[in-house]
């Protein structure tokens, strides 16, 4: 573990990871809080829209963060996000406090966070790679998995519990603290996270674009490894999970907050073991633990033995925590750094675009009881791609700057 400990006291990365963390413990409260008011003033039909609302910004969000990622201080940008989405959550409960909250603020205030979700999204990985050293990317990686992996489970079950208590608006204002404290952690960074220098003139390099990042072959491969293994991940939560729970695990809510606990547990492990471990982040390696976790998708057959399922959870969670944290390192070493915020926003925005498409995916075969025909879907959907990493010349050849794969971006000059 001395790799995590060297990472969280080097250079402001702690303290940035910290409040990126508490922000997402944060940011797991808020769609349960918005939902239950939702719910208690217009029922199941407006539930709908504030799902979209929360989702359809993101891509719009995720192209105009990026290129003022690449041209401003990510520090400044961080905190005034984080202040002004606090502002925006907490006009929930401070319109409450004064006699009521509007019909449309809920959504008004969804529509924000997806507008900005792609700021700390996106800003941190692309800030990683100026706050540690190249050796210790994977450990850094990991530590962010971390966070969203606790966060998924912790944030969720702590509104669901304090909503009954103190009441969705106060829930809000928790979320709101959250982000108060992580712009000023962020403050505390006094390493400059800006752009790096332009070159003299008759030094300059040719210029690089994201017409360089479309063509290296890893991270265009990787990337769509990973949109197909999303899919497959969306049909396991958003509608698989939920039905098993229901329909042939006899257990309700208990057992699908089961279900995501064994996901959430496994990807911990994953992570923990990827960036405790640091090796060569290689395609081959990745496709390797794809092809794995998508053999554990079929553990869905093992129903209505609940343990069976539950095994196939953690085990879709072990094996895909150690591709994320590899193939982010990857990215970070292959794309120039004055990249880093528009191919980070960008990337980004389309590998988490694609989980909703496997609810889509999922819900007419499970609504005709197509059980195995689901679990097969998912099996391909995240094992094809996951087998093209594992037998391609993207995993075999060597790019110049070390990494697998050919065509690769112009390495980096200033890894630190």
């Amino acid at each position: 573990m001395s790799a995590y400990g060297r990472v969280l006291r080097s250079g402001g990365f702690g303290r940035l990871w910290l409040g990126a963390s508490v922000s997402l413990l944060g940011d797991g409260m808020t769609f349960l809080a918005l939902a239950w008011l939702v719910l208690d003033e217009g029922g199941t039909g407006r539930l709908g829209l504030l799902g979209v609302c929360f989702t359809a910004p993101v891509v719009v969000g995720g192209l105009l963060v990026g290129p003022l990622l690449d041209r401003f201080d990510k520090r400044v940008l961080l905190i005034a996000d984080s202040v002004f989405r606090a502002g925006c959550v907490a006009s929930v409960p401070l319109a409450a406090a004064l006699g009521g909250v509007p019909a449309w603020l809920p959504f008004l205030v969804a529509v924000v966070y997806g507008l900005l979700k792609m700021v700390p999204l996106a800003g941190f990985p692309a800030a990683i790679p100026q706050l540690v050293a190249d050796r210790d990317l994977d450990a850094a990686n990991a530590l962010e998995s971390l966070s969203f992996s606790v966060a998924s489970v912790v944030g969720p079950a702590a509104a669901g519990v304090l909503v009954g208590t103190i009441g969705a608006p106060r829930v809000l204002l928790v979320d709101a603290a959250s982000y108060l404290v992580f712009a000023a952690l962020v403050a505390t960074v006094r390493r400059p996270l800006s752009p790096p220098p332009r070159p003299a003139r008759q030094e300059r390099a040719p210029r690089v674009s994201l017409r360089a990042v479309a063509r290296d072959r890893v991270i265009v491969s990787t990337t769509a490894a990973f949109m197909l293994f999303n899919i497959a991940d969306g049909m396991l939560l958003l509608v698989t999970g939920p039905w098993l729970a229901k329909n042939e695990l006899h257990g309700g809510a208990s057992v699908l907050g089961a279900l995501t606990a064994a996901l959430a547990a496994g990807e911990f492990a994953g992570a923990a073991l990827a960036g405790g471990r640091p090796g060569p982040a290689s395609v081959r390696r990745i496709g390797l633990f794809q092809t794995g976790a998508a053999l554990a998708f079929l553990a869905v057959l093992g129903a209505p033995e609940a343990l069976v399922v539950g095994a196939g959870f953690f085990t879709v969670g072990l094996l895909s925590a150690p591709m994320t944290v590899w193939a982010q390192s990857l990215r970070m070493r292959r794309i120039p750094p004055e990249l880093h915020g528009r191919a980070f926003a960008a990337l980004r925005t389309l590998m988490t675009g694609t989980a909703p498409l496997g609810a889509a995916v999922a819900a007419p075969l499970l609504a005709g009881g197509r059980l195995g025909a689901a679990a097969v879907t998912m099996a391909c959907c995240a094992g094809l791609p996951g087998l093209y990493l594992l037998l391609s010349s993207a995993g075999r050849r060597p790019s110049v700057d070390g990494a697998p794969g050919a065509e690769a971006v112009p390495a980096r000059a200033d890894t630190v």
